[in-house]
């Protein structure tokens, strides 16, 4: 997958409030997926759907021990998303403080005009 794929997949898997609010549990430490299914009114298979989007997204691992399978959180899933909030946090500033100077060279020219 490239970079962009991967944002993609992250930011589907978090668009979701039923994903964020299994990430939210999974926050607290590993669970079963029966009980990570247990606050939703919701089919298993459509649950399921659920856990295999933030697999997809690569925020979460799933293990199988016995019968029982097991979801952990991803260490470092969301370093991506938080690389690009980054990038475009510092693309922003850099344009606001370049209209800020042109803005003050503009009322610099307006006082002078006087």
């Amino acid at each position: 997958m490239t970079n962009n794929q991967e944002l993609d997949a992250l930011f589907a898997s978090l668009a979701d409030p039923t994903r964020r609010a299994i990430l939210a549990r999974l926050a607290e430490g590993p669970a079963t997926v029966t009980d990570l299914a247990k606050p939703f009114a919701m089919a298993l298979p459509s649950f399921l759907q659920h856990l295999r989007r933030l697999e997809e997204g690569g925020l979460i691992e799933t293990t199988k021990q016995g019968r029982v399978r097991i979801c952990t959180l991803r260490a470092g899933a969301l370093a991506p998303a938080r690389a690009w909030m980054e990038a475009q946090r510092l693309l922003w500033e850099e344009r606001h403080d370049r209209l800020e100077a042109y803005l003050s060279t503009l009322m610099q020219g307006s006082d002078d005009a006087r």
